[in-house]
C-alpha cells in the first residue's frame, strides 16, 4: 500500500469509491434517502478531478487500485475522507490520516476540523479528535446528523 498524491487519472475511480462507500457502508447509519441525496447516481468525475486538484488530497494505491483518501483544506479541514468498502477496519484510513496530519504539521496548523458522519465519528475519536458539536446538516432535500470535530496539534 502507497499513500501518494492524488493525480487527475485518480477521479473517476475516486467518484466511484465515494459512491459506493456512501451507499455500502454509511446505509448503516443513515437512510437509504439519505444516502442516495448524499451519493446520487449522477456523479461526475470531473468535478472531483477539480475538487481533488485543489485541496492536498492523499490517495491509498493498493496496486492500482484506489483504497481510500482522504482531503486536506490549507486551513485544516479535512472534507473528503473515505476508504473503499473491501479495505474497512484495516490500517488504510490510518495511514492516510497520517499523511494528512504530517502535511498539517508541515503547514504549521495548529488543529485539524471535520464534519464526521455518524460512520466516520469513532474513527477520528481512535485518530484523536474530540466532538465539538453534534450538528444537523441538509444536502439535496434531505437533513442528516453528523459531528463537528476537532483536534489540536
Amino acid at each position: 500500500m502507497k499513500i501518494r498524491l492524488f493525480e487527475k487519472q485518480d477521479a473517476e475511480k475516486i467518484a466511484q469509491l465515494f459512491h459506493e462507500t456512501v451507499r455500502e457502508i454509511n446505509i448503516h447509519d443513515y437512510s437509504k434517502a439519505q444516502v442516495q441525496a448524499w451519493a446520487p447516481d449522477n456523479i461526475h468525475f470531473r468535478d472531483w478531478e477539480n475538487r481533488c486538484s485543489n485541496r492536498f488530497t492523499y490517495v491509498a494505491d493498493d496496486k492500482g487500485a484506489i483504497a481510500g483518501f482522504g482531503e486536506l483544506e490549507p486551513n485544516g479541514h479535512i472534507d473528503c475522507f473515505y476508504c473503499h468498502k473491501n479495505y474497512q477496519r484495516c490500517g488504510v484510513g490510518s495511514q492516510i490520516y497520517q499523511a494528512v496530519e504530517t502535511k498539517a504539521l508541515e503547514l504549521g496548523l495548529k488543529h485539524l476540523t471535520t464534519e464526521a458522519s455518524i460512520t466516520a465519528k469513532t474513527f477520528f475519536q481512535r485518530m484523536g479528535f474530540s466532538v465539538i458539536k453534534e450538528q444537523e446538516v441538509s444536502c439535496r432535500g434531505e437533513v442528516f446528523i453528523n459531528y463537528l470535530m476537532q483536534k489540536n496539534l
